[in-house]
C-alpha cells in the first residue's frame, strides 16, 4: 500500500488532466433516498479518466524513450488519452485499434495527430500486434490498466474525492474493466478511510473481476459482451487483481437494460450523456441500493466516460424503460370473438401503450405483442395477474432478449406446420440469435459457409452503434442433417444462442400446431 500511496501522491496528471467536480445527483438522490454524488470524469479533455493513467506513465519516460515514441492498443478512451499525452510531450504515438472500432473513435485519435493502425477483429489481436511493433521499433508500450504508474494516475481520482468530501462517504462505486481504475481508487481510499466501502461494478456479460475474486485467481472469459465496450476485457490485470483482492469490498453486476437506465438517470440530472461504461458505476449503485435496501447514506459513483456513439442513443432510449422497470413487454392470447380486444383494453385502463402488435393465429384465438408503461416491477406483476384472472393467457417477455432485440421489430407469419416441405425434403426450422462482427464481409462469411440447400426462413438484423450486429436467423435444415448444422455453428465461431424453444418465437413466428 505504501508504495502505491507514494506513487499516487507524486503522480503527474494535471499537465493535461483537470480536477473534476463531485456533484450531487438531486433527482436520483430523491428517488433512491440516499445522497448520490457523481465524480464527473466525463468532463476531462478526452471525456474519460483514462488520460490520467496514460499521462502519468508517459511522464515518467526518459528523453531517449520519448524520442523513440510510444505505442498502445485500444478501441477508444485509452487511445485518446495516450494520443493527447503524446501531443503534450511532443513524442510519436502509434495506436493499434481493431478494424471493428467505430469511425468516430478512429477520427478522434487521428485528430490528436497519433498514427492509427487498424488490425484484427478483437482487442486481443490488436494488443498482440502492438506488442510486436513495440519490440520491432523499440517503442514503449503503454498498458491501458496493468501498470503501476497507470494505476497511480487513476488513483488521483480518489485523492480528489477525499479532498472534496467533508466527511467519509459510505460507499464508492467504480466501473471495472481491466481493473486499473478501481485498483488506484481502492488503494488510496483504504489507506486513509478504511471504513469506506469500495464496490466494483461490471456488466453481467463481462464480469472478469467478479469471477476472478470468487475463484481466488485470474480467470479468462471465453466471450465478453460489447455494449459497454470500455470495460469489455476478457482477463483483468495481474497488478490490478492483487490490489482488488486486498482492497475491494465487493462486486456488483448489472444488465444492459440497467446500464441504459443509468445513462438516462444521469442525463435527467446533468443533461450530459455518458457512454455505457461511463454509466456502469451509477447502475451498480442503484442495484446495490435495491439489493441491500440502503437508506440515508452518502454514495459516490465515478462517472468515468462520455465517448458515446450517437447512433447508440436510439437503443439506449428503447431499453432504459425496461432497465428501470417502467415498461412491461407482454404476449397476450385473446379469444377471437367480438369484444375480446375491448375487454383487454378495459383491463389496461389508462396505462400508456408503447407498442401494440395484433395477429390472428387461428379462427379461435389471436396473439397480441405489446409494450405498456408501468410504475415498477410490482405494478407489472399486478397487471399480469389481472389479465390472467380475466381468463386470457399472458406471458411476461420483459427479460427475454429475443423479444427485446428482434421480435418487437418484426412482422410476418408462421410456417404452415412444424415439418416444412422444401425442394430438399422435409426440414426442421432452427432459430438462432447471432452476434456478427460489425465489419464488411461478416454476413457474406455466414452465407458462404451456409449450405446452399438450407433455406433461410427468417432474417432480422439490428445494429445499435456497437462493434457487433445483432441478428436472428431462421434456417430450414433436413431432419437427417442436424449434426451438420451443429458443425456449421462450430466452424462459424460467431457467438450464438438457440431460440428454437423460446416461447415468444413459438407464439408469434413458430410453426402452426
Amino acid at each position: 500500500m505504501d508504495d502505491y500511496l507514494h506513487r499516487i501522491l507524486r503522480a503527474r496528471v494535471y499537465d493535461v488532466a483537470k480536477e473534476t467536480p463531485l456533484e450531487e445527483a438531486k433527482n436520483l438522490s430523491h428517488r433512491l433516498k440516499n445522497k448520490v454524488l457523481l465524480k464527473r470524469e466525463d468532463l476531462q479533455p478526452v471525456f474519460s479518466f483514462k488520460l490520467r493513467g496514460a499521462y502519468n506513465r508517459m511522464a515518467q519516460l526518459n528523453e531517449a524513450a520519448l524520442k523513440k515514441g510510444v505505442i498502445a492498443s485500444s478501441a477508444g478512451n485509452h487511445a485518446q488519452g495516450v494520443a493527447l499525452s503524446a501531443a503534450y510531450l511532443k513524442c510519436r504515438a502509434v495506436i493499434v485499434m481493431p478494424v471493428t472500432t467505430p469511425e468516430m473513435k478512429v477520427k478522434a485519435v487521428r485528430s490528436l495527430n497519433a498514427e492509427v493502425l487498424l488490425h484484427g477483429d478483437t482487442y486481443d489481436e490488436s494488443h498482440k500486434k502492438a506488442l510486436h511493433i513495440a519490440e520491432k521499433e523499440e517503442l514503449t508500450f503503454i498498458h491501458p490498466f496493468d501498470d503501476p504508474e497507470v494505476i497511480a494516475g487513476q488513483g488521483t481520482i480518489a485523492k480528489e474525492i477525499l479532498s472534496q468530501c467533508k466527511s467519509p462517504p459510505n460507499c464508492i462505486y467504480v466501473a471495472v474493466g481491466g481493473g486499473g481504475l478501481i485498483a488506484g481508487i481502492a488503494t488510496y481510499v483504504k489507506s486513509l478511510w478504511p471504513e469506506v466501502e469500495v464496490i466494483g461494478v461490471e456488466p453481467k456479460d463481462a464480469q472478469a473481476m467478479t469471477l476472478s475474486l470468487k475463484a481466488g485467481e485470474r480467470v479468462t472469459l471465453n466471450n465478453v459482451g460489447l455494449f459497454a465496450d470500455g470495460v469489455a476485457v476478457r482477463q483483468v490485470g495481474e497488478h490490478t487483481f492483487k490490489l482488488a483482492t486486498k482492497y475491494v469490498d465487493s462486486m456488483v453486476t448489472v444488465s444492459t437494460d440497467e446500464i441504459c437506465a443509468a445513462i438516462k438517470d444521469v442525463f435527467e440530472d446533468t443533461r450530459s450523456i455518458l457512454e455505457p461504461a461511463g454509466a456502469l458505476a451509477i447502475a451498480g449503485l442503484k442495484a446495490d441500493v435495491s439489493n441491500r435496501d440502503l437508506r440515508g447514506q452518502t454514495l459516490i459513483a465515478v462517472a468515468c466516460g462520455a465517448n458515446m456513439n450517437f447512433d447508440r442513443l436510439r437503443f439506449v432510449a428503447e431499453r432504459s424503460e425496461l432497465g428501470e422497470d417502467k415498461e412491461a413487454m407482454l404476449a397476450v392470447e385473446i379469444p377471437e370473438r367480438a369484444g375480446s380486444l375491448k375487454e383487454l383494453c378495459e383491463i389496461l385502463g389508462n396505462k400508456s401503450l408503447t407498442e401494440f402488435s395484433y395477429r390472428m393465429s387461428s379462427c379461435s384465438k389471436a396473439q397480441i405483442f405489446m409494450g405498456i408503461e408501468v410504475e415498477d416491477q410490482s405494478d407489472r406483476l399486478v397487471l399480469i395477474e389481472r389479465i390472467k384472472s380475466s381468463g386470457m393467457k399472458c406471458l411476461d417477455l420483459s427479460q427475454d432478449e429475443l423479444s427485446k432485440m428482434h421480435l418487437r421489430h418484426m412482422v410476418g407469419g408462421r410456417l404452415p406446420n412444424s415439418k416444412a416441405l422444401t425442394s430438399n425434403g422435409i426440414c426442421k426450422e432452427f432459430i438462432y440469435r447471432f452476434e456478427f462482427p460489425e465489419r464488411p464481409g461478416a454476413l457474406m462469411r455466414f452465407l458462404t459457409k451456409l449450405r446452399p440447400e438450407w433455406s433461410i426462413s427468417i432474417f432480422h438484423y439490428r445494429n445499435h452503434g456497437s462493434d457487433v450486429g445483432r441478428i436472428v436467423v431462421g434456417v430450414l435444415v433436413p431432419e437427417n442433417e442436424e449434426s451438420d448444422w451443429k458443425n456449421f455453428l462450430k466452424e462459424l465461431a460467431y457467438p450464438c444462442w438457440d431460440e428454437s424453444k423460446n416461447p415468444a418465437y413459438q407464439l408469434f413466428l413458430g410453426a402452426q400446431a
